[in-house]
């Protein structure tokens, strides 16, 4: 029976259908399924496989960004759900989110700041587009651990460096570390520039985290 939701929440993100995610979703609270479950096990194996049609040119653009809106519709359902059973859940840490400046990428950032809510932690997700001193400030306000940073183009991959370079010059580097992803970031490109650590995926992000942080 479970399978069977789950598969559905699939396909209701795999069709963009924003209204069926969020009607699933409902129906595995109401079910009492477990809704870290419904996400990991539902929702995020429909992102997983439009990212994997969008990769390989089978899915364009507009199937990914309503994908990610369905995703969102399902998560704003299943959020007060979280809520409720996780009144004794710690916070694991600060993260700031942000797409670097001049990249407008959003799907992926906003899966990894669900998945790290899910998790634990407190996101603060400042949207695409953001320019490094945007980044900056909002690290000192929250007195963030971690800054995620998302790039999809390799033009705007050097904003990735810039973020790091600032905290550097500011002496806020020991304290705050700097995961980066997106599709054309590496492993080299990572070491190059400093960063403490990187993620393919949005599920991979959380261990990433917790990693960085010594959890």
């Amino acid at each position: 029976m479970e399978n069977e939701l789950f598969q559905k929440m699939a396909q209701s993100v795999l069709d963009g259908d924003s209204d069926a995610a969020s009607a699933l979703a409902k129906e595995a609270v109401d079910a009492g399924i477990d809704p870290l479950e419904a996400i990991t096990k539902g929702f995020v194996t429909g992102v997983n496989q439009v990212g994997e049609s969008f990769a390989s040119g089978q899915a364009f653009l507009p199937e990914l960004v309503m994908a990610g809106e369905a995703m969102k519709a399902a998560v704003a359902t299943l959020e007060p759900e979280m809520q409720k059973r996780g009144v004794h859940r710690t916070m694991l840490g600060k993260v700031v989110l942000a797409t670097v400046e001049g990249d407008i990428h959003e799907i992926g950032k906003s899966l990894v700041g669900t998945m790290l809510s899910a998790s634990g932690f407190q996101v603060y997700d400042l949207g695409v587009d953001v320019p490094a001193a945007r980044i900056i400030a909002k690290v000192k306000e929250v007195d963030a651990n971690i800054v995620g940073l998302s790039a999809l183009l390799t033009t705007t991959m050097v904003k990735q460096k810039e973020v790091i370079d600032e905290l550097d010059k500011l002496g806020l580097r020991k304290k705050v570390k700097v995961m980066v992803g997106g599709a054309p970031v590496t492993r080299d490109w990572v070491q190059k520039i400093e960063a403490d650590g990187y993620s393919e995926d949005a599920i991979g992000a959380v261990a990433v985290a917790k990693q960085v942080l010594g959890l």
